[in-house]
């Protein structure tokens, strides 16, 4: 299956976005609007997105995974961890979490 990500999107604009921009991309791959439907990629996002206080991401996120083997689950996560180290969030956000 090819994977496709938001290389093009400024990591740093990105990073300091609210959680709608996270739960719409977390959307985009679940559904597959405008990419091919990739769980992985979803979970991800949408778990990105409940960080950043979406409860339905939270939602969604709990629905899919369990569509998702533990190793897929596992992958979300670690890209969802290394996203976030490579994308620091903006301070107002960070002091928050």
């Amino acid at each position: 299956m090819a994977r496709f990500e938001i290389a093009e999107v400024d990591g740093a604009a990105l990073g300091s976005a609210g959680a709608d921009v996270f739960f719409e991309l977390g959307m985009m791959y679940a559904s597959g609007r405008s990419v091919p439907v990739d769980l992985v990629s979803a979970h991800k996002w949408f778990n990105i997105a409940s960080m950043r206080g979406s409860s339905d991401a939270i939602r969604l996120r709990r629905e899919i995974a369990a569509e998702m083997s533990d190793a897929e689950i596992g992958a979300a996560q670690r890209a969802a961890r290394d996203w976030l180290k490579a994308n620091p969030a903006a301070p107002a956000l960070r002091a928050a979490a």
